[in-house]
This record gives structure tokens, sequence and C-alpha cells, in this order.
């Protein structure tokens, strides 16, 4: 009888690790997983207010699932499936399904392509996390408020609120004109929305790959704490994800993933997730002092 139940017990805890272990598959040929949503052609000068016409009428957004640029596609590459954003629309695509507590992966390279109003600028993207509808929330009228991954040349890894969120960040304290940079051994500060310090900071370090190589992105997700992790390397250790509405700060742990098409072309593929029933312990490192008090 003990040996049926240690057999039971073991079958069982296998059963249990190979589930957590279970990735599942976010990119096929027909863009299943995901929606879209663009919304207007950028023109030179915009200022972030809604844009009107030669009438002064406001100027709809392209919208919901409705991209006849083909700003998204998915090609195929030495045989497997890529995503191509065109990047020549501001917009998105995010998951139908919403996530909290999950290892994101996928990998990323540049594209050849620049548009308005970034032709003389660095090749920019990002992995919007933890969104929440609506759509176009934030200043360019694109995106849903959310966290962000940045993906920029030089800059993966980088942080930037998106709409009314904030979060804290292990990260040097900014002086003057200076961004505050992500450093493991330093205290947690807050960026974002309703804190003294606005809502972007560097990543520790750039260990992006050459122009034209595949860079690995991890995203690790679980309860308000993330990590962004490029090409193996943990460049931002995060925590307290919120957001602000009507002056209340609601925590922000659950949501949509958008990936940004921002004026660069820009290829994915091998886009996976799996749950996470704890944050793994290789980086529990990472939270050890987070009792400390934080830096103002």
């Amino acid at each position: 009888m003990r040996y049926s139940l240690f057999l039971f017990f073991l079958v069982m805890t296998n059963f249990t690790i190979q589930a957590q272990d279970k990735w599942t598959k976010l990119l096929d040929k027909d863009l299943s997983y995901w929606d879209s949503y663009l919304s207007f052609k950028h023109q030179p000068g915009y200022d972030g207010k809604a844009p009107t016409d030669k009438d002064g009428n406001l100027i709809a957004p392209i919208g919901f699932n409705h991209d006849e640029y083909k700003v998204f596609t998915v090609i195929k590459e030495n045989n497997e499936l890529v995503l191509k954003i065109s990047g020549e629309i501001y917009g998105c695509i995010f998951t139908k399904e919403e996530y909290a507590n999950y290892h994101l992966k996928l990998k990323v390279k540049w594209g050849d392509k620049k548009w308005t109003p970034r032709t003389n600028l660095l090749k920019d993207t990002g992995i919007l996390y933890h969104s929440i509808e609506p759509l176009g929330a934030e200043y360019w009228r694109t995106w849903m408020l959310s966290q962000e991954f940045q993906i920029m040349q030089g800059h993966m890894g980088d942080y930037w609120n998106q709409a009314t969120s904030a979060i804290d960040i292990k990260a040097f304290i900014p002086e003057s004109m200076m961004n505050p940079v992500a450093d493991k051994g330093q205290a947690f500060i807050s960026l974002g929305q309703g804190e003294k310090i606005p809502g972007y900071c560097m990543r520790s370090a750039n260990y992006e790959n050459k122009e034209g190589e595949w860079n690995t992105l991890e995203l690790i997700c679980f309860d308000n704490k993330s990590l962004h992790i490029v090409n193996g390397h943990v460049v931002m250790i995060l925590e307290n994800s919120r957001y602000e509405q009507n002056g209340k700060k609601t925590p922000l742990i659950k949501g949509k993933i958008q990936l940004q098409s921002e004026a660069a072309e820009v290829f994915f593929k091998d886009i996976e997730i799996k749950h996470l029933e704890s944050l793994p312990a290789k980086y529990f490192q990472y939270y050890a002092q987070t009792e400390s008090k934080k830096q103002q």
C-alpha cells in the first residue's frame, strides 16, 4: 500500500512539473492568438492630441482588426514562421487572452525600413505587458495602459510607463538631466504616474546582438514583480506594478500582451508563454532586499 501511494505521488509530482513546464506557442500562420489595432498614419508635428483634418474634424483611427496596410503579416524564413511588423503605421497586435504569472519568451531582430517620425532615429518597438483596455489610452493614442519592456537599438530591456502606469525598479537615482539606470545592487525607486521620477529607466547594460542577428528576450511576471531579460542577462528588476485612476492606485498584475508597431520594420519568432505557479528559484535573489526602505 505504501509503495502504491509512493508511486501515485511520484506520478502526480511529475505531472505537475510537466504542466508547469508546458509552453504555449503564440504564433501561427493566421495570427489566431492575436488581435490588431492601428491608430492613424503619422504626420510630422503630431503633439499627442487627437488629430484633426483641415476643417478641424477629428480623424478616426484605422481601428480594431482593420489592417488593409498589412502592417502585421506572417512570413516564412528558413521554413520557420516569422511575424513581420512593417512599422509603417503606429499600432499593435495584442493577445486575445489576458495573462498573469507567466514566463514569456521570444526572438526579435530588426529589418531595414524606418518611417516617419523616426527616419533619423533609432529603430524602436516594444513588448507591452499587463495591458488593459481601452485601446489608444496613452499619449500616442495607439497603445493600452500597460508596462513596457522596451525594444530599441542599444536599449533592449529599458522600461517605459504607458498612460497612467507606475512601477518600482532597482536603479540608480537620476540627477539633473540623467535618467535612472537599472542596477541589481540598488534599492527600488518609484517611477511613473504620480511619482517624482518620470516613467523611464535605462537597462543595466547593453546585451543586444549585432544588427541582423536574432535576440532572445524573456519576460518573467509573477504577482506584482517582473524581470526584463535580454539574451540570458537580467537587465531590470521591477516590482509593485500599478496604475492610477481618479487619484487611486490599483495593482496592475494581469492583462494582455501588446507588440508595438512604432515606425521601424521588425521581426519576431518563437513567441511562447507558460504559466508560473511560483517565481522560479533562480530569480529569488533579485528580491532578497525587497523589504528595505525605498529611496524617494
